[in-house]
């Protein structure tokens, strides 16, 4: 008496679904993303490691400071992710400096757009820059 031959045919056929199944968990899922105020908690340290984190990258002598928060989204998945576009601006303080920094003026003065991608596990204290783009503004 033979095997039916569409019984290996059914089990390759279970195996792939559960294999994609379990790929699709495995996959970043997205729970929410939404614009946020500037005012959230998470959002103002967030905004403090990127300038931070600029300024000690940039080759500038002087520091920049935002301007102007255009947009916030969060982003949350098993982690949030926060995109910013902002706006900055070279300030008088150079790099050692942090108080009283006003703007520069005439000559010196430089504004910039950036774009940043962060993720943060803020009850960990936890920020990686995923993503930054800046144009001269």
């Amino acid at each position: 008496m033979g095997r039916p031959s569409h019984i290996p045919r059914l089990l390759l056929a279970i195996l792939v679904t559960l294999v994609t199944l379990t790929y699709q968990v495995r996959r970043k899922t997205f729970i929410s993303v939404e614009e946020v105020p500037v005012s959230e908690p998470y959002v103002i340290a967030t905004m403090q490691f990127v300038i931070n984190d600029f300024n000690k990258k940039s080759d500038d002598k002087y520091n920049f400071r935002i301007v102007r928060v255009l947009k916030v989204q969060k982003q949350v998945t098993d982690h949030m992710e926060y995109h910013v576009n902002m706006e900055m601006r070279r300030t008088t303080c150079e790099k050692l400096e942090i108080t009283n920094c006003t703007f520069q003026e005439g000559e010196l003065y430089k504004q910039i757009e950036c774009f940043y991608s962060v993720f943060v596990v803020p009850w960990f204290e936890k920020y990686k820059i995923l993503n930054k783009t800046c144009t001269d503004g």
